[in-house]
């Protein structure tokens, strides 16, 4: 093989989940060649995968994906969506053009693609092998939503030809759609790096009460439940977001993105998680084995199946939007803490992405 191996990641930056993936899968192959770089082509920030590959990263700031628009963690603006991929859809040849040059220019030898189906036409249009990564394309999302289907058709029909056209297809359990795949992996998530005590130490958390992480998967929400967290004294939540003008209980912990928090050390430093249903999340809890308090997405389609893989392989107990909103969870929060975490050891599927790819650098 090459000294010298470039790999370009095209990215959705839909919430952060892809994102985490793609980094998870960049920092297997870093492992296996410290000399690889990677050329990211996204709009999620550079420092999130600078927080899990700290070297030979190329930032190129892209509309990769429109994905869904969420103003809100649970619900989707589909409205939105359509307007936007009326606006993306068709791909410009200009645009993909622009890019494929980029690409060769950069001398990548793969373009690996999750979800952003942009990154297949750039590569067939740089003359280089295309590697789709998923557990769902967009066009199975779109539909779903049956009430706008006579603005998605087209869209759909576009997505799933381009999706089609990837040289190479990984699918990560838990899987929403079987395909006929070249690889279908375990879970997908970053590796831990810290001790939970060190992770404990450096957010001044005890050490001996039980710690809750409520994350909502990157996007913001608003905490109206904050008040009730302060009759749980004898146990520390924390909460990766923005605290606004919150009055912030001492038993509360707010963690601005500024902060650099690494999430899986996070979740693995906690006695229990509360969360929306999201891919990484379910990845990195599983990993962690820690009890999952589920929040179901209404009307979206991958939210189910992520639930029946918790229900059937993680200690968990699930809500609506409605009991996370209004703070009832907090009713079945010792059951959560009493359920005793699941230590067995669990295969993570990026290390199963990197040996495919490397397969793939070592023919080309």
């Amino acid at each position: 093989m090459q000294t010298k191996q470039n790999i370009a990641f095209f990215i959705t930056p839909h919430g952060l989940g892809h994102a985490a993936r793609a980094a998870a899968v960049m920092a297997a192959l870093r492992a296996k060649d410290p000399g690889l770089s990677f050329e990211l082509f996204t709009s999620v920030p550079v420092s999130f995968f600078q927080q899990s590959v700290v070297s030979g990263l190329g930032y190129h700031l892209s509309d990769s994906d429109i994905g869904l628009v969420q103003k809100a963690p649970l619900h989707a603006d589909i409205p939105e969506t359509v307007t936007r991929l009326d606006g993306f859809l068709p791909f410009d040849s200009d645009q993909t053009g622009a890019l494929a040059d980029k690409v060769r220019s950069l001398e990548c030898q793969l373009v690996l693609c999750d979800i952003a189906p942009i990154g297949i036409t750039v590569a067939r249009e740089a003359g280089i092998p295309s590697l789709l990564v998923e557990n769902f394309t967009w066009d199975w999302i779109y539909e779903d939503y049956a009430s706008h289907r006579n603005l998605l058709d087209d869209h759909i029909v576009y997505m799933k030809g381009i999706f089609g056209q990837a040289d190479y297809h990984i699918q990560t359990e838990p899987v929403s759609r079987t395909a006929n795949a070249d690889l279908t992996t375990a879970p997908v998530c970053r590796r831990t790096r810290q001790d939970p005590a060190v992770v404990r130490r450096a957010l001044n958390l005890p050490l001996d009460r039980k710690v809750v992480l409520v994350t909502m998967g990157g996007i913001p929400d608003e905490c109206s439940f904050l008040h009730r967290l302060e009759d749980h004294d004898t146990v520390h939540f924390v909460i990766p977001a923005e605290c606004g003008d919150n009055e912030i209980p001492a038993n509360v912990r707010f963690l601005p993105h500024s902060v650099g928090f690494y999430h899986p050390d996070l979740v693995n430093a906690c006695d229990c998680v509360i969360g929306k249903l999201g891919y990484s999340t379910v990845a990195e809890v599983y990993q962690a084995g820690v009890p999952y308090g589920y929040v179901m997405r209404p009307k979206f389609r991958e939210a189910g199946v992520l639930a029946a893989f918790v229900e059937e392989h993680m200690p968990h107990a699930g809500f609506s939007p409605a009991e996370f909103s209004e703070g009832t969870w907090l009713e079945r929060l010792d059951e959560l803490l009493n359920m005793p975490r699941d230590t067995s050891k669990k295969k993570n599927g990026d290390s199963q992405i990197a040996d495919f790819i490397f397969d793939l650098l070592a023919t080309s």
